[in-house]
């Protein structure tokens, strides 16, 4: 093919063809016919052309390239010969196309052969001009004068026509053929570089993970090879046309030879179509490989997906067969249990043919040679590990049951027997075996009875206890002594009485006075009203008859250490014996004491089990936060997570993160430290008791959670994090965890308390109540967040101290006289909440959500401010109640506990919350004594005396003291409700007792219209709104007058000296108290807040 097919076949940067300079080539002006030189040199023409100086550097360049560039590099090695047909021309003409051939010839140029101008004129000149300018062109030139002297140089074979020689050439014919094989030259390379990028794509691939995928990749494969395939054949009938057509040329007459360009060509095509075919069948060959790949993959992921599935459902089978670990508790339990292992097994065995068939396919695919051979084998064995586990364990499972089967019929066996025989014992009459035949009779009853104990093989139930003791639960094992026991009681029941009977049917006895029960009727228990009405004289004769029938001291039931308790039960008769013990000692002994040693391995139990379980604990945390929380920022799962738990992740696991931390870091490395010496963990506990309130805000969010979790628990999100933890229960059971677990600490408490002495009691004891407290707190805050309808803000009301359901009466001094008798005489059903600065009432309510649990909700109907709440213990015709009264007594409140035990803790709670005031009170009361002896002067002094006097209608019991300028302040937005009284700090010196009441307002109203006038401080910037009304700033001091009507005062600005009415309720009292309320309340909030 040349240099040119070959720079085709290798070069990125495609050469110059044919196609490119088809017009330059059209023109003539230069050829390459296919001649040689003597040596084998390449001939190249320039024919007649009268444009040739008119021709662009470029074309000739282009076409001078092209044709150097086809011949073989071997002959272009040579050199080229050029020969230039100027006979027609001029000189100049001449000149100009060596001038262009020696500045512009690419190849290596042999020899210039020149047909001269053949005018006499034109070939003088131009034998002048050679010789002038030879030097000048660089390169051999030989002028010829005529075709004889060309063919002194060049062979007339190799010559065309127009050069006298006899060479067969056409140039529309050649550059059709150059098109041609080069346009074939460029598919094979096309088609070469598409089969090796797509080889290279093929190889690159990875195998997808599914069986669509995979179907989809191997059909796109396919169609991708077929393309290509076609393009293929397509080239290849391209190549073979064109030899075709090259050999057509050479076969027109026999003397026609191929000169050596097309023999080149020739031979070019030929390599053409071999490589081609080369190609052809490398890549049908790698093709054929990745073909069996791609279905072996499919294969493989088919028998994937089938694994999945078989795996998944022996699983969920293996699962179910593992749950049926209940042995039974009865016969008709174990009877159940196995009908459930038999229809499990039935519904396990198409699973299991299944799996057995899967595995003997894999099996198949091994021996195939597959690809993945080690992936599949695995599976294999794990599908027929799994199929022996499940036939292993159901024929455990049948194996026990059966077992426990066969041990409850005899327990079964057992009891009827024992029942019978008790029965049997039972009816025999006391008086007939007094005589000769009727001990006989009895005798023989008895033998009768023992003969069928044999009979039934009762003896065989311990021999299956010993056995199967091993498989047997802890209850199954109880329950089997406990019968075997029964059988010897009553075993050795009859023995006694058999040995009664044989000495009383050998030697007649005197009859005596029957006691025993009648034969015809259950025996039944005397009952205490019958005993109850015998008279001393019959029951020493009861005795007596008691005493004469067992005078031989052998039957059973005349045992002094034997007691019989008989009873009738429901649906038959069943008798229970009790006996004490042999020495007529109690069975059931209390151990006072017990040694050092075993209190301190119980201790030490104790404390193991509670490091273990907290151990467990934290890894259930710790898989909540790794398995769910953290998961939530996963953004391979982001689109399972449900919309509803957008930026809701807060209300889903509430405060969980910080109790997860406080256990992983803190508690549990206490609680084991504590383990070689339990006695610590009381410490540990105290210790912690402020973290351990973080379950509070956790509970309190809880029903938040459990609102949240129904919307979106069934989400993808939740089954793919649960199938990950491989956990058999979803995330709500795990969230329950923390508030098990902080209910658990106390019993452990409990626990240890119980076996503890001496060092460690005390910490324990404050421990234990410490816990009681935050359970109490955490149950409180639980219904406090369900409170609905309080406008306020809860958390500023302090601490929830109390909070529980009563019944409460109301029995105000205002109101309508029927409401009032109404309310005094029919309870109301209120839930009351105690804070330190406020008495909640509300209602309670049962609310069913979502076909959910009852969950209570408590709708807010009144609240008394702490502030001015007084207490009265005993309320007369009832213990359970007391009295909470308001303002004085004009709201009073009756309030019955449901025990005494609830009233007195809420009377305890209302006196130290109202004690804690007065302590406070005391408090501001000194810290007031030293402001007010700088600030006011001695007749400002005076005025709060003064007003102290005046106010003097305070409870006899307390001694409390506040002024109370007017009765109709009473009725204002609650201004005095907000006022402290004003008090000397002697007023203190004594508390009410508890039969007080205590409080922290007068009962009796007081008033000043009669007495001096009042100082008091505008709260509130008041315009004036009538003629008669003044105008009042924040702050100023004014002084009372008198009362006018709809709740105005007559008041006096004492800074201007101007009278006018303004609402009383904008006003509050300004004398010392005034500024002794303020500090009041101050100490108050304080203690609050503390």
């Amino acid at each position: 093919m040349g240099s040119v097919m070959y720079e085709i076949m290798q070069q990125e940067i495609r050469p110059l063809l044919a196609v490119d300079i088809i017009e330059q080539l059209h023109r003539q002006f230069a050829m390459l016919s296919g001649g040689r030189g003597k040596d084998g040199a390449p001939i190249i023409t320039f024919p007649e052309y009268s444009a040739f100086s008119d021709l662009p550097d470029e074309d000739f360049l282009n076409v001078v390239t092209y044709l150097t560039s086809i011949p073989s590099l071997d002959a272009a090695s040579i050199g080229f010969i050029i020969i230039i047909d100027r006979r027609k021309d001029k000189w100049s003409s001449v000149k100009a196309s060596l001038t262009r051939i020696a500045g512009a010839f690419p190849g290596n140029l042999q020899l210039v052969l020149v047909l001269r101008p053949s005018r006499l004129l034109q070939r003088a000149i131009a034998d002048i001009g050679i010789k002038l300018h030879r030097d000048d062109f660089k390169m051999k030139i030989v002028m010829l004068n005529s075709l004889s002297d060309l063919h002194s140089y060049i062979d007339k074979a190799q010559l065309t026509c127009e050069l006298g020689g006899n060479l067969d050439y056409c140039h529309s014919q050649w550059i059709h053929h150059r098109t041609a094989i080069e346009n074939f030259a460029v598919t094979v390379k096309t088609t070469a570089q598409m089969l090796q990028k797509f080889g290279t794509d093929l190889a690159e691939t990875e195998l997808p993970n599914d069986v669509q995928c995979t179907k989809d990749l191997l059909t796109a494969h396919t169609d991708k090879h077929n393309k290509l395939k076609d393009e293929l054949k397509l080239a290849l009938k391209q190549g073979t046309t064109l030899l075709g057509c090259i050999k057509e040329q050479a076969a027109k007459s026999e003397s026609h030879k191929l000169n050596p360009d097309e023999m080149e060509n020739q031979t070019t095509v030929e390599r053409l179509l071999a490589q081609l075919d080369e190609t052809e069948n490398a890549f049908e060959q790698f093709w054929s490989k990745h073909h069996l790949k791609l279905e072996q993959c499919l294969q493989l992921r088919h028998f994937e997906q089938d694994f999945r599935e078989v795996k998944v459902t022996l699983d969920g089978l293996m699962d179910s067969l593992t749950s049926l670990s209940d042995i039974g508790d009865c016969v008709a339990r174990v009877e159940h249990l196995l009908k459930e292992l038999k229809a499990l097994e039935e519904k396990a065995q198409a699973p299991l043919e299944k799996a057995q068939l899967h595995a003997l396919h894999g099996d198949q695919l091994i021996q195939s040679n597959h690809y993945a051979v080690d992936s599949i084998r695995p599976k294999c064995v794990e599908l027929r590990r799994v199929c022996d586990d499940f036939n292993n364990e159901a024929k455990k499972k049948t194996d026990i049951l059966s077992k426990s089967l066969q041990i409850h019929r005899g327990i079964n066996k057992v009891n009827q027997w024992c029942e019978t025989g008790i029965y049997l014992l039972a009816s025999q009459a006391v008086d007939k075996c007094q005589s000769q035949e009727g001990a006989e009779l009895a005798l023989a009853d008895i033998e009768r009875f023992l003969e069928s104990a044999e009979e039934n093989q009762l003896t065989e139930l311990r021999n299956i206890h010993n056995q199967y003791e091993v498989v047997l639960s802890e209850d199954v094992k109880a329950t089997v002594l406990k019968a075997l026991k029964r059988l010897e009681d009553v075993q050795e029941m009859f023995e006694k009485r058999h040995i009664s009977l044989k000495k009383m049917s050998a030697k007649q006895t005197r009859p005596v006075q029957p006691v025993a029960p009648r034969p015809e009727s259950s025996p039944k228990r005397p009952s205490l009203k019958n005993t109850s009405r015998t008279t001393g004289a019959q029951q020493p004769l009861a005795r007596r008859a008691s005493d004469s029938s067992n005078s031989s001291k052998q039957p059973a039931e005349a045992d002094p250490n034997k007691k019989k308790n008989i009873r009738k039960a429901k649906g038959g008769i069943k008798i229970e014996v009790m006996h004490e013990g042999s020495q007529g000692g109690s069975t059931h002994l209390v151990v006072s004491s017990e040694t050092e040693e075993s209190l301190s391995n119980r201790r030490r139990h104790i404390m193991t089990e509670l490091i273990e379980t907290e151990r467990l604990y934290v890894e259930e945390l710790q898989s909540i936060m790794e398995g769910y929380f953290a998961e939530l920022d996963n953004s391979e799962l982001s689109h399972l997570i449900p919309p509803s738990l957008d930026n809701k992740r807060d209300v889903l696991f509430g405060n969980l993160p910080e109790i997860y931390e406080f256990h992983n870091r803190t508690f549990l490395k206490e609680l084991e430290n504590c383990a070689e010496k339990p006695e610590l963990v009381g410490t540990c506990f105290l210790k912690r008791k402020e973290e351990l309130q973080v379950y509070e805000k956790y509970c309190q969010n809880k029903p938040r959670s459990e609102v949240l979790w129904r919307q979106c628990g069934d989400s993808l999100f939740f089954q793919e994090c649960q199938k990950k933890l491989d956990h058999k229960l979803s995330l709500d059971a795990y969230l329950l965890k923390p508030v098990q677990r902080i209910t658990k600490y106390q019993l452990m408490l409990k626990e240890m308390l119980k076996c503890s002495k001496g060092e460690g009691t005390v910490e324990l004891e404050e421990a234990l109540a410490t816990m009681l407290d935050i359970i109490k707190s955490v149950n409180d805050s639980m219904h406090q967040i369900a409170i609905t309808g309080f406008e306020g803000n809860l958390s500023e009301l302090g601490k929830l101290l109390m909070q529980g359901s009563f019944n409460v009466w109301t029995d105000h001094k205002k109101g309508h006289s029927k409401v009032k008798d109404l309310a005094r005489f029919k309870p109301m059903q209120r839930h009351l909440f105690l804070y330190n600065k406020m008495l909640l009432f509300c209602k309670k309510r049962e609310e069913t959500t979502d076909g959910h649990e009852k969950t209570p909700s408590y709708s807010f109907k009144h609240s008394l401010k702490m502030s001015a709440v007084g207490i009265t213990e005993n309320v007369k015709g009832d213990s359970k109640k007391f009295e909470v009264w308001y303002n004085g007594r004009e709201e009073v409140y009756i309030v019955q506990a449901s025990s005494m035990d609830v009233k007195n803790m809420w009377v305890s709670e209302i006196r130290k919350v109202l004690t804690g005031q007065l302590e406070a009170c005391r408090e501001a009361s000194q810290l007031h004594q030293k402001i007010s002896e700088n600030i006011y002067s001695a007749p400002m002094r005076n005025v709060r005396k003064m007003a102290l006097r005046q106010s003097d209608s305070s409870s006899p019991e307390t001694g409390f003291k506040r002024s109370n300028p007017s009765p109709t302040m009473r009725q204002k937005r609650g201004w005095s409700q907000r006022r402290l009284p004003s008090m000397d700090t002697e007023d203190f010196e004594t508390i009410p007792s508890s039969a007080e009441e205590l409080s922290n307002s007068s009962e009796e109203e007081g008033s000043n219209k009669n007495g001096e006038s009042g100082r008091f401080r505008v709260q509130l910037t008041y315009e004036s709104r009538a003629a008669r009304d003044i105008s009042l700033e924040s702050g100023d001091l004014v002084e009372f007058l008198e009362e006018a009507e709809n709740g105005h005062w007559l008041v006096k600005n004492l800074l201007t000296e101007k009278t006018g009415l303004v609402p009383s309720c904008i006003l509050q009292t300004a004398s010392d108290g005034d500024i002794f309320s303020d500090l009041c309340t101050a100490a108050l909030s304080d203690s609050d807040d503390n």
